[in-house]
């Protein structure tokens, strides 16, 4: 990493940039003469871009697209850099201090590596990994670990989380059989609070059909988030098939009775 220092019209003019540079770049566009929009943001301002920023590299990865990878995982770089020189003008932290952090916390984590601890797999690497994490964050129970998953992630990957951590404390079912059987009670409990048509109670009910459900794929070996992802998508692929249908047959979707449009919808899944 360059530590030179160049100007504007330098930067400008490299034949090829690293990290050195990105950093130079990044500071420059916060500082005094730099750019008004960058000038004006705070962490608060451009969390929302970071999270898209993050999802549009999983859409690449997901893609296969390596283009595409290296153009979204810039953007994430990006966010990256620009938070650190935040907090590199508060005198906080650098960039340099976050490298240096993460690469003490992979070399402690890794001691089957760095230092003279014998694993046999990579279950036995992962079951160090939670343990040593444990004894660094100074979480003393299995409560401390609960309460350290991000609050920050989509619902269904918190829950699914929280899941998996419960159950290292033996609170879990044996089997996916064990837990789609509780679906059903949550399902009636629901019903009742539709019933009742008592609003709070109903989004409460849901959120417990839900959980029971994240828990049934965690116990399939499932992503949640990725299967209703996938799902999503499904429904999105039948849907434009469908209205293609109603469109060549000369009529409208909104005119339509639910009956007809359940038809040509069976019409476009018969045609995947």
């Amino acid at each position: 990493m360059s530590n030179e220092v160049l100007s504007t019209e330098a930067l400008r003019d490299l034949p090829h940039y690293g990290i050195g540079e990105l950093l130079q770049v990044m500071k420059i566009l916060r500082s005094e003469n730099g750019c008004p929009w960058d000038k004006e943001q705070t962490h608060a301002s451009i969390r929302a871009d970071f999270l898209e920023e993050c999802y549009e590299a999983i859409e690449a990865i997901d893609a296969e697209s390596v283009p595409m990878m290296r153009e979204e995982l810039g953007d994430v770089l990006l966010q990256v850099v620009f938070h650190c020189e935040i907090e590199d003008e508060l005198e906080h932290f650098s960039f340099d201090d976050i490298c240096d952090e993460l690469c003490r916390k992979l070399i402690v984590r890794h001691p089957h590596v760095f230092g003279d601890v014998t694993v046999s797999d990579s279950g036995e690497v992962l079951k160090n990994w939670d343990a040593i994490k444990k004894q660094t964050k100074e979480q003393e129970t299995y409560t401390d670990t609960l309460k350290g998953v991000s609050k920050a992630l989509p619902a269904l990957m918190y829950a699914q989380k929280l899941g998996k951590r419960a159950g290292r404390a033996g609170m879990d079912w044996e089997s996916a059989e064990e837990a789609f059987d509780c679906i059903p009670a949550e399902t009636n409990e629901l019903a009742e609070a539709m019933d009742a048509g008592d609003k709070a109670q109903m989004e409460a009910e849901l959120g417990d059909l839900l959980f029971s459900v994240v828990n049934v794929a965690r116990k399939l070996g499932i992503d949640a988030e990725t299967a209703l992802r996938a799902s999503s998508e499904k429904f999105l692929r039948r849907f434009e098939k469908t209205e293609q249908l109603v469109s060549a047959d000369g009529k409208d979707m909104p005119n339509l009775s639910l009956d007809v449009l359940d038809t040509y919808w069976a019409k476009a899944k018969a045609s995947e």
